[in-house]
C-alpha cells in the first residue's frame, strides 16, 4: 500500500512540475502546441553554453571524445570565457592523440584561471601522453601546490 502512494505522490509531483515548466510557455506564446513548446526549450538550450559543456562531458565520459570536442566547442563560441569548456576540449583532444590542439586548449584554460590545480594536473597527464615527460613532472609538481590531490598521490607514488 505504502508503494503504490510513493508511486501516485512521484506521479503528481512530477505532472505538477511539467505543468509548471509548460505554463509560462503557453502563456507567452499563446498557444499549448507541445511542438511549440519543445521548439521553444530547445531554441533556448542551443544558445545555453552550460547546456553544451554538458553535452561534451557526457561524449567524454562515454569515450566518444570527437563528438565531445564539438560540443565543447559549441560552448566556447558562446561564452569564450568558459574555462571548463576549454580545459575539457583539451582533454578531450589528447585523448584523441592531437595534443598540439589538446595543449593549446589547456593553455587557454590556465591563462583564464592559473590557480586551478586540475587544469595544470590535465596538461601533465597530456605532456605524458605525448611523451614530454619532464614538462609533465613540473605540471604535477605545480598543481600539487595548488593543492589538486591527484597530483600529490602521483607524485608520491613515483618516488
Amino acid at each position: 500500500m505504502k508503494r503504490t502512494s510513493a508511486l501516485k505522490i512521484c506521479f503528481f509531483g512530477w505532472l505538477a512540475l511539467g505543468v509548471a515548466a509548460v505554463g509560462p510557455l503557453v502563456a507567452a506564446t499563446g498557444t499549448s502546441s507541445p511542438k511549440t513548446s519543445q521548439a521553444a526549450a530547445a531554441s533556448a538550450e542551443s544558445r545555453d553554453p552550460n547546456y553544451w559543456f554538458q553535452k561534451g562531458a557526457l561524449c567524454a565520459t562515454y569515450g566518444n571524445n570527437q563528438a565531445a570536442v564539438g560540443y565543447f566547442g559549441k560552448a566556447i563560441a558562446l561564452d569564450p570565457g568558459h574555462s571548463g569548456a576549454y580545459f575539457s576540449q583539451g582533454v578531450s583532444y589528447g585523448q584523441l592523440g592531437n595534443y598540439t590542439r589538446a595543449l593549446a586548449a589547456i593553455n587557454r584554460a590556465i591563462e583564464m584561471m592559473p590557480q586551478n590545480g586540475l587544469y595544470y594536473y590535465g596538461r601533465a597527464r597530456v605532456y605524458l601522453l605525448s611523451g614530454e615527460k619532464e614538462n609533465a613532472m613540473a605540471d604535477f609538481r605545480k598543481s600539487a601546490d595548488l593543492g589538486d590531490e591527484d597530483a600529490r598521490i602521483y607524485l608520491k607514488n613515483m618516488k
